[in-house]
């Protein structure tokens, strides 16, 4: 049997989630360290970074977390993939590859080259080629090759975590404010890069949209996943109202989740995002 392993940043709906195995990161709150998806969910994460002061820092899952699943699955007798964030933002990636040198011919690493529903749809293509009875080396070879259409664009609510996190300057974050910004962003190369910005949530939508059909369109022969930040969906129920010509013919298939902590932390609450692969 092929395993899809992923780490704790990817973000797929439940039945999905049930048939993968999670290498968890770890989630700072101050002194409270918690490991995420274990003893803090998404939830109460989102609870706790409204309430907060301190931004929350997260730590990168280490070779040793790793090792421990990768000598359980070759000892059960399986090989497997493993699909992490972008190396660009954590070292997640590179802990899996130390630990997979022991493992030749067993363990595949690849860096999924995005995050959270991003690489949620990618683990889910893997389970596909899985099921399909594809081998381990077959599926990573597939997902490194499919791996470049997948487009992630998201709009966030508010520029005030970016601001906390050092991302953007207090002078920036302060206008934005002021003028209702909606900055646009997507996952390009690995990295986050900022497309637009709206004034208000139905220029935003309307960006967004737009944004999606620049990148040729949605391929809805493969996972197609939608994602929210914060305590409510209400914002990305909104958006899939306003977007319902992108999803014609496919609107009662649309997954969506929420957005885990990692990527919360810097997109604050009220953020929403899609992720599929382009045409």
């Amino acid at each position: 049997m092929v395993r899809i392993i992923i780490d704790s940043t990817t973000d797929v709906i439940e039945e999905i989630k049930a048939r993968l195995t999670i290498v968890p990161l770890t989630i700072n709150f101050g002194d409270e360290e918690f490991i995420d998806g274990v003893t803090i969910n998404h939830k109460t994460f989102y609870e706790k970074l409204v309430e907060s002061d301190v931004l929350p820092t997260t730590s990168q899952a280490a070779p040793d977390a790793f090792d421990r699943v990768f000598k359980e699955t070759v000892e059960a007798g399986d090989d497997a993939v493993v699909i992490t964030l972008s190396s660009k933002l954590s070292g997640t990636y590179q802990s899996a590859i130390i630990a997979a040198a022991e493992y030749e011919g067993r363990i595949f690493v690849v860096d999924g080259n995005s995050v959270a529903i991003g690489t949620g749809i990618l683990a889910e293509l893997a389970l596909k080629y899985a099921d399909g009875g594809m081998s381990a080396s077959d599926i990573a070879d597939r997902i490194k090759a499919e791996r470049d259409n997948v487009r992630l664009i998201a709009m966030l609510d508010t520029l005030e975590y970016l601001k906390r996190g050092g991302r953007i300057s207090k002078t920036a974050a302060f206008a934005g404010g002021i003028l209702s910004i909606k900055p646009v962003v997507c996952i390009e190369d690995g990295e986050i890069k900022v497309l637009g910005k709206a004034r208000g949530s139905k220029q935003g939508n309307n960006l967004l949209i737009k944004e999606i059909q620049t990148s040729g369109g949605v391929d809805f022969t493969k996972p197609v996943l939608l994602g929210y930040t914060g305590m409510t969906d209400v914002l990305l129920r909104k958006y899939i109202e306003d977007s319902s010509a992108l999803w014609e013919g496919h609107i009662e298939e649309l997954n969506c989740t929420i957005v885990g902590s990692v990527v919360g932390t810097h997109a604050g609450p009220g953020a929403v995002a899609a992720a599929f692969f382009k045409k």
